[in-house]
């Protein structure tokens, strides 16, 4: 098991988690292959220092719906990096990593310092 360092400082959200989902998936390893999980960790380091476009920063929403009648949550960027920055990264790496049964669980070898 190996445990990379990531330094997000002065990148942009979207490069750090592309970079993030590659080095999750192992895809730059030469033994990398599609259908195995691999098993190393990644943890990010200098989140606050992270740069963010300030439209992107103003305009990005993240919807949660329950399936309830009136059960559609919206919570902006702002908001969301205010609370808990973390989760914003974390949000943008999940939408990087392929949609199948491993998301899960490569997801949870995401770290933060």
């Amino acid at each position: 098991m190996e445990n990379k360092v990531l330094d997000v400082k002065g990148k942009s959200l979207g490069r750090a988690a592309s970079e993030a989902s590659v080095l999750l998936r192992g895809k730059n390893l030469p033994s990398f292959e599609p259908r195995i999980r691999p098993k190393h960790t990644i943890t990010v380091k200098n989140l606050k220092a992270m740069e963010i476009h300030p439209t992107k920063f103003r305009t990005k929403v993240y919807t949660n719906y329950s399936g309830y009648p009136g059960g559609l949550k919206e919570i902006g960027l702002r908001e969301l990096w205010a609370k808990n920055p973390k989760e914003v990264f974390k949000r943008a790496v999940w939408g990087m990593l392929p949609k199948n049964r491993s998301r899960k669980e490569i997801i949870k070898n995401l770290k933060f310092e």
